[in-house]
């Protein structure tokens, strides 16, 4: 089976993780990602994040946003290196940065000179809050732009805490603002086929955030509201819809928005007809009127039993619910084995890592991950086939144009 974007060649001008992780997916896809990286490397490279794992041996931050890429090294800062640029760009589908503007213009690689030289290609970028208004040049990264500027921090905090709720984990932000604009250059790749004309796209962390948080941002704007109240402890509308606590201290998350079609059957397995047949607790209505104690019923029911148990009575009835998990049992599920949403790829050197695959399936099979390049590890083959001989590699070499 082909991959859907199997003849799309992208050149991609990125660092750190919004916008190569757009490139990765691409790639994922089928897409011939080139990522042309300072001769120092995306600074992502090696980069410690709170600690989190040794990345003397593998680093899982830059393999999961930079898979199946090919890396050449340019001296962008020399015109030499933007010559070469130039001539990847000449055959290119897609050019693809989330370099500040500044620097765009700067080394003509802003959309007006790209297009006005290649006017078939799709300029595609990444930003923080835009590519208009006062901080269209101002840089961006996810636990600023989309986390905190974004309204999603300010709504998980509660009232009253010493400070705000951040980020679940790396790059949080950045994966789901990246799928976003691989969307909209898919978008612009069909665009381009149906009518022959490219676009110029971007995708900023602060839109994805707005989009995600769309129904609160809505209802805010239009009702005057500042934020909407998170207390410690809320209680449910819905006991129904709700996470319980269960005797060995996992949670289960409940989600049956039609309450009244699955309240007496999720009674009859639990073992509690009597709260089916109580008038306080009889339909959604009474339920609201009495929901004190109902929540402290419900509440004592799920701490009466273990997750197992649970998983056991909940399969009889047809109400939606799950299980809070860890991350680290997320690769025993047997859905995620199923559709092979965690994959196994072979870093080369006999060691294999986890890589979690792109969500999307084609005919029923999942895109296959490739592990990411060593710095420049495409330099020499990329410049060869641009039709660059050996003498003048080396020459850019010497120059310091390429690595």
């Amino acid at each position: 089976m082909g991959k859907p974007l199997e003849g799309i060649k992208v050149v991609e001008v990125a660092m750190w993780a919004f916008v190569p992780a757009c490139g990765g997916m691409l790639s994922d896809l089928g897409a011939d990602v080139i990522k042309v990286e300072p001769p120092t490397g995306d600074p992502l490279r090696g980069l410690q994040i709170g600690g989190m794992g040794d990345t003397s041996r593998v680093d899982l931050s830059w393999e999961s946003y930079n898979r199946g890429k090919r890396s050449i090294t340019l001296d962008l800062k020399q015109q030499e290196g933007r010559d070469v640029l130039m001539k990847l760009c000449e055959d290119a589908d897609v050019f693809l940065t989330n370099l500040l503007p500044p620097a765009r213009m700067s080394m003509g690689i802003d959309a007006d000179s790209i297009r006005a030289r290649f006017p078939n290609i799709i300029y595609a970028s990444g930003s923080g809050t835009g590519p208009s208004g006062p901080d269209s040049a101002k840089g961006g990264y996810d636990s600023i732009s989309f986390w905190a500027r974004g309204g999603i921090s300010s709504t998980m905090t509660e009232d009253g805490a010493d400070h705000p709720v951040g980020p679940p984990g790396p790059a949080f932000g950045d994966t789901l603002s990246g799928s976003m604009l691989c969307g909209a250059i898919c978008a612009a790749i069909a665009k381009r086929a149906l009518s022959g004309e490219a676009s110029v796209v971007d995708v900023s962390l602060l839109g994805t955030a707005m989009w995600s948080m769309q129904r609160l941002i809505a209802q805010s704007t239009m009702d005057g509201l500042q934020r909407f109240p998170r207390p410690a402890m809320r209680k449910p509308h819905n006991v129904l819809v709700h996470n319980y606590r269960t005797s060995d201290d996992r949670f289960v998350a409940l989600c049956m928005l039609q309450a009244d079609k699955y309240w007496g059957r999720f009674c009859e397995v639990a073992d509690r007809p009597d709260l089916a047949n109580d008038p306080r607790f009889a339909n959604a209505a009474a339920r609201v009127e009495n929901i004190d104690a109902c929540f402290e019923e419900m509440k004592a029911l799920f701490a009466s039993k273990t997750l197992a148990e649970w998983r056991g009575i909940l399969v009889q009835q047809d109400g939606q619910w799950d299980v809070v998990q860890d991350v680290g049992e997320i690769h025993k599920d047997a859905q995620v084995q199923a559709n092979s949403l965690l994959q196994t790829v072979d870093y080369g050197d006999g060691t294999t890592i986890p890589l979690v695959a792109v969500p999307m399936l084609f005919d029923g099979q999942p895109m296959p991950a490739r592990r990411s390049p060593d710095l420049g590890a495409n330099s020499d083959s990329i410049l060869e086939n641009l039709g660059y001989d050996e003498d003048a590699i080396i020459d850019l070499k010497v120059k310091g144009v390429v690595f």
